[in-house]
């Protein structure tokens, strides 16, 4: 089988995106990353198909680069695996500009729930994802692939779930049509043990396009 389910990854995944010793430094509360509002969590039905239209899915294609213009996301894209103890892998925490793929799971564009994770924080300050919870429903998120063609998604939804209460299935469930998670750390900070939560992106595919050289 070609990929792992992405069930497989506990919710531990985004454990090691969570470092928090920034803000330990500079003072929590002041330096605490923006949360969701509860207006931007998903209505009911979970697919109400969204005032965007879905897009048909592209061909499978290894990820490049991922670009969310409204939080000033710019980055590139790094294969992820799993550790040895069945949880995702994280990027380099010194490197606060890079964000990384599940690459045994869906590729960004293709029928599936695609899985992007990235840190929220490091010991030097805000990494690439620090705006996550910023993000609005409709906003735009780019994914610049391979093949040449760009995966154009549009934000159903954000939320902030606590650890103990992550809704696996919801979050990492397989999809019908091509869809995208963004994940980093999130919610409340607690001292010695860092952030409580994760915040999630909810995205689907609305579009694609060919890079200038494609």
């Amino acid at each position: 089988m070609r990929r792992l389910a992405n069930l497989a990854i506990a919710v531990v995944t985004v454990a090691a995106l969570c470092s928090g010793a920034w803000l330990v430094r500079g003072g929590g509360a002041t330096h605490a990353p923006p949360q969701p509002s509860a207006a931007q969590a998903r209505t009911q039905p979970a697919h109400p198909e969204s005032a965007v239209p879905e897009s048909p899915a592209l061909a499978p294609s290894p990820p490049l680069r991922i670009r969310i213009p409204a939080i000033g996301v710019n980055a590139p894209l790094m294969g992820l695996g799993l550790t040895p103890t069945g949880s995702l892998d994280v990027p380099p925490a010194e490197r606060e500009d890079l964000a990384g793929w599940y690459e045994a799971g869906t590729a960004p564009g293709e029928t599936g729930t695609a899985i992007v994770a990235g840190h929220v924080d490091n010991a030097d300050g805000p990494s690439v994802f620090y705006r996550l919870g910023a993000l609005k429903k409709g906003g735009a998120i780019e994914v610049e692939r391979r093949d040449g063609s760009t995966a154009l998604f549009t934000v159903d939804a954000v939320e902030v779930y606590d650890t103990k209460d992550f809704p696996d299935e919801k979050v990492y469930g397989a999809a019908k049509r091509a869809e995208l998670r963004v994940i980093t750390c999130g919610g409340g900070y607690t001292p010695g043990s860092g952030y409580d939560g994760n915040v999630v992106v909810f995205a689907h595919l609305t579009g694609s396009s060919r890079h200038p050289s494609g």
